[in-house]
């Protein structure tokens, strides 16, 4: 057992010099004169006499807030595969309907049979809340949409794997559209993919608001996700004479709750390939075979 110098106690004994360093200077930054002592492999910290209680609860503190913050730091988030073909075959997709509306492909009117009409669909059209979401009037509109879609899809498939995100987004977007006819008059149209863009956003945003700091994080660090998801949608989502700005709000919001789905799914299924290309052939299969319906019906 050591014996410390006359009038001087152990305050506190580690088997780290790091740490015995580290004390040291927070006791010397609190007006406490200290010394560290090695003894048999380990550090010891030798302070007065008179200072001990004091150094001892000082330090207690310093080490409890020291545990508090460590608990509290952010949990490495996974990031898993196939985001790039996701926004690959999304992009693929936008240009081959363009094309074929552009040139009458198969002979169908691709435009009429598309578009997102609220009467029709509230009357059982389900599938242009779909088909809606691939046509696009000009080449700037189906341009912004591409930009931000590859943006905001390449960040939700890293998140959440590049099938799972875009089932996802499809579903919402789709859900959106199917909101927004129940909002507005039976005449009202709507077409593009800025619906499932903000429902990206929505999905992002929702995968953000994950809590993983712990229960004692700050309320502006808890909400900031959402916060700047508000913020995007206001610079993005809000303006211009053809806006369908309820279109992106519900859009956003089906994103938000369709994504804390996706969200809380267990890590092995999205690092799963197979669950991945599953995901992303019914995301597929579902534009497809909305498609398929609603040209037939049209014919």
């Amino acid at each position: 057992m050591y014996e410390p110098p006359p009038g001087h106690e152990v305050a506190c004994e580690t088997g780290y010099r790091g740490e015995a360093t580290e004390l040291r200077f927070v006791l010397e930054s609190l007006g406490i004169k200290s010394k560290i002592k090695q003894f048999r492999g380990g550090w010891l910290i030798l302070v007065p006499s008179a200072e001990a209680i004091r150094a001892v609860e000082e330090i207690a503190s310093y080490q409890r807030e020291s545990a508090e913050q460590s608990s509290e730091r952010p949990i490495l988030i996974p990031t898993y595969g196939g985001a790039l073909l996701g926004v690959s075959v999304y992009a693929g997709v936008l240009m081959l309907v363009a094309v074929l509306m552009g040139r009458s492909g198969l002979g169908f009117d691709w435009w009429t049979a598309g578009q997102m009409q609220a009467g029709l669909v509230l009357e059982g059209q389900w599938w242009r809340t779909v088909t809606a979401l691939t046509l696009h009037l000009d080449p700037g509109h189906i341009g912004s949409n591409l930009v931000f879609g590859c943006v905001f899809g390449l960040m939700a498939g890293r998140v959440l794997g590049g099938g799972v995100a875009w089932l996802v987004i499809v579903f919402s977007g789709a859900l959106g559209n199917l909101v927004n006819a129940m909002l507005q008059s039976a005449d009202h149209t709507c077409i593009g993919a800025s619906t499932a863009v903000f429902s990206a956003l929505g999905v992002l945003v929702s995968h953000a608001l994950q809590p993983r700091s712990g229960p004692r994080e700050k309320f502006l660090k808890r909400w900031s996700p959402l916060i700047g998801g508000l913020v995007i949608f206001g610079f993005t989502g809000i303006g211009g004479e053809n806006t369908d700005v309820t279109a992106h709000a519900t859009g956003l919001l089906a994103g938000l709750v369709l994504g804390w789905v996706g969200a809380v799914l267990p890590s092995d299924w999205l690092s799963s390939p197979r669950i991945q290309q599953v995901c992303g052939a019914v995301a597929l299969m579902f534009v497809a075979t909305a498609w398929a319906v609603g040209l037939a019906l049209a014919g």
